[in-house]
């Protein structure tokens, strides 16, 4: 039972030990430990509201980078729009183009091909004309060969005139 049941002296001995430690911690460490537990509390209020203020600087900063992802997404589909549209033009213009130039070979084609009828029909003509002139000297010469049918064929003209 010695164990649990101290002795008075021992009792009294660590009473003034533990008396004078409280006296010696009072006048000497509890001041800065305080103050030390204090400083360490402001700081980190301090780093709780500066984490606050940054959360909020960071929630309004990606509210304005969210507002300009927008505004870059709508001017990217601007761009796209009036490149689309431009190059819309421009293939619309070169299908015109082409049009009006497939036309203007088709015009000049027919000129051609007129001005070749032309050229041909005159030439038959002067063939035809040629050939009538050789068909008519051959048979005029085949019927002038004799003075009889020469006679005949002057007498046929001259009654002719005489009619008209």
């Amino acid at each position: 039972m010695d164990l649990v049941l101290p002795d008075f002296g021992l009792l009294f001995w660590t009473g003034i030990v533990f008396c004078s430690l409280l006296f010696l911690l009072a006048k000497f460490a509890w001041k800065p430990i305080l103050n030390a537990v204090n400083e360490r509390g402001n700081s980190i209020a301090e780093a709780l509201e500066l984490a606050e203020k940054t959360r909020e600087e960071m929630k309004t900063l990606k509210a304005e980078n969210d507002q300009i992802l927008k505004a870059a997404k709508a001017e990217r589909d601007e761009i796209l729009k009036d490149a689309k549209q431009t190059s819309n033009g421009m293939i619309e213009a070169a299908k015109e183009k082409s049009k009006e130039e497939a036309q203007k070979i088709v015009d000049a084609a027919r000129d051609s091909i007129r001005s070749e009828k032309a050229v041909a029909m005159a030439e038959l003509k002067t063939h035809v004309a040629a050939l009538s002139l050789e068909i008519a000297e051959k048979v005029i010469r085949t019927e002038l060969s004799s003075d009889e049918k020469q006679k005949a064929l002057a007498n046929n003209l001259a009654s002719d005139i005489n009619m008209n």
